[in-house]
């Protein structure tokens, strides 16, 4: 039988305790096994995974090896080899509730014009952490969902789904994976290793927004995302506040916005620094650093490259 689902795992060096987690609650899947296939896309991870994590419990289940570090280049590898039209990508500490595949089976038959679409994700933390993280928490792709979110539009982020169980039509991810072949420089937006870029996701999402397609969140999918103490630690959350943001501009200068930095940014941002408490400026400057670094490189691009998707 021809799979409807394809279930792309990524995984680079991962913590054995959670990647085992998310192969079990994969396992525990109320959809048919014979309705969707799994890929564990192993990205360069120092030990080879397929001699050591078992996949024989499912038939339609295989290891496929990617040596080009970068989590882009594994989602891309996954494209290409799934089977099926409807996508799901499960991070390596994602374990999704029992009727996860069911539930977003049937938003892709209910939901004919949505082209990428997430659900819930709930934290489970591997210790209690301090008060002080929680407007941090967001970043690490936290969502509860009180309602059923949708959208056409591109600036609407509110429907905007996160890479946690994250749910692309198979017309939208090849659409996305022929615009990285075209634009390489995107590319850079993805995970690589220990450094903490992002914005991989949102491209998806808004490439499916290019189609005349739409994106979402639905509350009936649900799934658990396993936080280790270290990503709770300021230093850690200040690198992913850098990452964001240099990404968040790239992105941007790729669909067509514009960044200028002026003498008045600089003094406004000075002046609003001064009125924050010592952590809220940290995380200020953090944001800044990523801002920089994505401008000066940007402002390095020979003027024929200057011109937006």
């Amino acid at each position: 039988m021809h799979p409807k689902v394809s279930v792309i795992v990524c995984t680079h060096n991962p913590r054995r305790d959670y990647l085992c987690r998310v192969l079990e609650a994969l396992n525990a899947q109320t959809l048919d096994l014979a309705k969707w296939e799994l890929l564990l896309i192993d990205n360069a991870s120092s030990q080879q995974l397929a001699s050591e994590v078992d996949l024989t419990w499912h038939l339609n289940a295989r290891h496929v090896r990617e040596d080009q570090l970068g989590l882009t280049y594994a989602r891309l590898r996954g494209i290409k080899e799934a089977a099926a039209d409807l996508l799901i990508f499960v991070d390596d500490d994602n374990a999704l509730d029992i009727d996860y595949l069911k539930v977003a089976l049937e938003i892709a038959h209910e939901w004919p014009k949505i082209g990428v679409w997430g659900g819930q994700v709930l934290p489970e933390f591997e210790e209690t952490p301090p008060d002080w993280t929680k407007p941090y928490w967001g970043s690490l792709a936290i969502r509860e969902l009180d309602r059923d979110k949708w959208t056409n539009l591109p600036n609407n982020h509110e429907a905007l789904p996160c890479g946690a169980g994250f749910c692309v039509r198979r017309v939208v991810a090849q659409q996305y994976a022929e615009l990285l072949y075209t634009q390489p420089d995107r590319l850079k937006m993805g995970r690589r290793g220990q450094l903490l870029t992002s914005g991989e996701d949102t491209d998806i999402a808004l490439t499916a927004c290019d189609m005349g397609l739409g994106m979402g969140q639905f509350k009936a999918l649900k799934l658990l995302h396993l936080l280790p103490a270290h990503r709770l630690k300021e230093d850690y959350l200040l690198k992913l506040k850098e990452g964001m943001s240099y990404s968040g501009v790239m992105l941007g200068y790729r669909r067509g916005e514009k960044h200028q930095l002026t003498m008045k940014d600089r003094v406004l941002r000075h002046i609003r620094r001064q009125l924050m408490d010592q952590r809220t400026r940290r995380f200020e400057a953090a944001a800044y650093r990523g801002f920089i670094k994505a401008f000066n490189e940007i402002s390095k691009y020979p003027k024929s490259e200057k011109i937006a998707s």
